[in-house]
């Protein structure tokens, strides 16, 4: 486990631009590492924002995109090409102009898809999928249910939810798999499917995305000590390192020893 450190930008922009230079480095360093790298991407405002920039930046050319694995925290369990499905919103903001290799791009499945309107059998398959990339790297240094991500996003909602991980719902309980299906979420749609707890915490790296006002509570009471069960945000870390990313009007309400004011 890795504690939190945290960087507070002045607004969103600036955000999401400064995440997107992090994560051309991140990638970069882990491609001449290893050979590859290992992406876990993440919907909503923030993490759509953060791939907006990443594509605008100058920058975005040192990464080598054929080499590079995308996985994501969770999906929407729509039907392909909803506009609401996260893997959709990522190609329209960036995955549709860069030249991946379509093979390395792990989306979830979609309803009526392969498994049809079986949320629990498209997870179980996506949990194979990962199971499978693991094994073909060598496995995660903690277990063989996924990769080792090096970097793995994830936005923060006002209630605390990470991935479709919702606060008391019996996902954030979830020890022993690494993708759920979720069952009458508290937001629409109400079927999705999640990494779990222990799947996150395999990555290298957890950078978490708080942007705007309606996030400072969820972000102070994440940063407290609170449970992971009441607030799913306190159960997401890293290996190595954990990053929580929020400009200022997400990081208002935090403590002033964790976030002093000059």
């Amino acid at each position: 486990m890795s504690a939190p450190r945290l960087v507070v930008h002045r607004d969103k922009e600036l955000m999401a631009e400064a995440t997107a230079a992090r994560l051309i480095t991140a990638i970069v360093d882990a491609q001449s590492a290893r050979g590859s790298a290992s992406v876990v991407l993440t919907g909503g405002r923030n993490g759509n924002g953060l791939l907006a920039a990443l594509g605008a930046a100058p920058a975005r050319d040192a990464v080598d995109w054929s080499r590079l694995d995308l996985w994501w925290g969770d999906e929407r369990f729509l039907p392909e090409g909803d506009a609401d499905r996260n893997d959709t919103q990522a190609r329209e903001a960036l995955l549709g102009s860069v030249p991946l290799d379509p093979a390395r791009v792990h989306t979830m499945p979609a309803l009526g898809g392969e498994y049809g309107e079986d949320a629990d059998a498209a997870a179980a398959g996506y949990a194979a999928e990962l199971a499978a990339a693991a094994a073909q790297s060598g496995g995660s240094e903690d277990h063989g249910l996924v990769p080792s991500f090096d970097v793995l996003l994830l936005g923060v909602g006002p209630d605390t939810h990470v991935a479709s991980l919702f606060p008391e719902l019996p996902g954030v309980r979830e020890t022993e798999r690494a993708v759920i299906a979720v069952h009458g979420a508290p937001k629409p749609p109400p079927t999705r499917i999640s990494l779990t707890l222990p799947a996150i915490r395999a990555a290298r790296e957890v950078w978490l995305l708080a942007a705007g006002e309606d996030k400072a509570q969820a972000a102070a009471v994440a940063l407290s000590g609170a449970g992971e069960v009441q607030a799913p945000a306190a159960g997401a870390y890293g290996r190595s390192r954990t990053l929580w990313l929020l400009d200022e009007a997400a990081a208002a309400k935090l403590p002033e020893e964790l976030y002093p004011r000059h």
